[in-house]
């Protein structure tokens, strides 16, 4: 369905920026799909690991299939060697959301990333892209002098962002060393720059999905049972194996796993095993993030696909002088 103001819309009267948020495996694909169907919409990534395009399977992606169905936005953007962000995540989606509001349709923000969602919201501190080299600087340093030496050499620098962070804390140790070291200023004293003009104008209309544990743990071993079989040993297996094992695309779920296995350090079912485990335990940190820090607007207690015409149903009378529904949905 296309929305009849496509091309005209104004600041104004352009679509609610829809939300779908949930932790892995709860469906919201599935249902992303159905509500852009329903209202002429197109989905944009909020997923930190789907951005990679070396990842497809194992990070769930949309198919093929769907992204021909419905536009999709975001995906497989980038390689694994290079370092996504949230601040560089959220200029481009701010970018691809104002585009399709512009033309009138409907933005479905899917993701289970709680920080992209965070900063769609709330912006960001507007901390300027550090140079690959000053990382790298900060990366040899902490490998050579050790966790401990080079968090003492963070407190000479950046007092605030050590007291905060343990020695072990590498990725963040690192970022905070190497933002003093390029801009001269702090995290802290870039934080308190940070605009309190939202980066997105218009109504947000949030639905989280809260599927029972349970039965949201089998569909996650199961799922996982069907990336293997749909390739996705064979996908880690395509990795460049000298890739730095700091870069974020290689704390996907079962990358690290199958690439024991691979160097012939656990047996498959053993690797297999931890990553359901793994994601079993990320899900459940996913529910409390959505618990603690996601307002809902609808909150949904199943799963997506079993859940698109109540869903379609709370949108269309949030919004009816926005939505041209299909029947089915709108008749009991």
């Amino acid at each position: 369905m296309q929305n009849v103001n496509e091309g005209n819309a104004t600041i104004a009267d352009q679509p609610p920026v829809l939300v779908i948020a949930g932790p892995t495996a709860s469906g919201k694909s599935h249902l992303a799909m159905a509500v852009a169907e329903s209202f002429g919409g197109e989905i944009v990534n909020a997923d930190s690991m789907q951005v990679y395009r070396e990842l497809a399977i194992l990070t769930a992606r949309p198919s093929p299939a769907d992204e021909t169905r419905v536009p999709h936005h975001l995906y497989g953007i980038q390689s694994v060697s290079e370092v996504s962000s949230a601040g560089a995540w959220l200029k481009t989606a701010v970018q691809v959301i104002d585009d399709i509001r512009r033309r009138g349709r409907w933005p479905i923000v899917c993701g289970g990333t709680g920080l992209y969602l965070k900063v769609l919201r709330e912006g960001i501190a507007p901390v300027p892209d550090i140079p690959a080299d000053v990382f790298d600087v900060a990366r040899r340093l902490y490998d050579e002098e050790g966790a401990v030496a080079f968090h003492k050499r963070l407190v000479a620098v950046d007092t605030a962002a050590a007291d905060r962070l343990p020695p072990a804390d590498r990725q963040r140790l690192i970022r905070a060393y190497a933002v003093k070291q390029a801009t001269g200023r702090t995290l802290d004293e870039w934080q308190a720059m940070q605009s309190t003009k939202p980066p997105l104008e218009g109504p947000f209309f949030t639905v989280v999905l809260t599927p029972p544990r349970d039965a949201l743990y089998a569909r996650i071993d199961q799922r996982f049972n069907a990336m293997l079989d749909a390739g996705a040993l064979e996908e880690v297996t395509a990795l460049d194996p000298k890739l730095d094992v700091s870069l974020p695309a290689l704390k996907a779920l079962g990358v690290s796993e199958f690439r024991r296995h691979i160097d012939g350090q656990c047996e498959l079912a053993h690797a297999v095993a931890i990553a359901q485990q793994l994601t079993r335990n990320f899900a459940k940190r996913q529910g409390t993030w959505f618990r603690n820090q996601l307002t809902a607007d609808l909150e949904i207690e199943g799963f997506g696909d079993q859940a698109d015409g109540d869903v379609c149903r709370e949108i269309a009378a949030t919004f009816p002088d926005r939505t041209l529904m299909p029947k089915l949905y709108l008749e009991d």
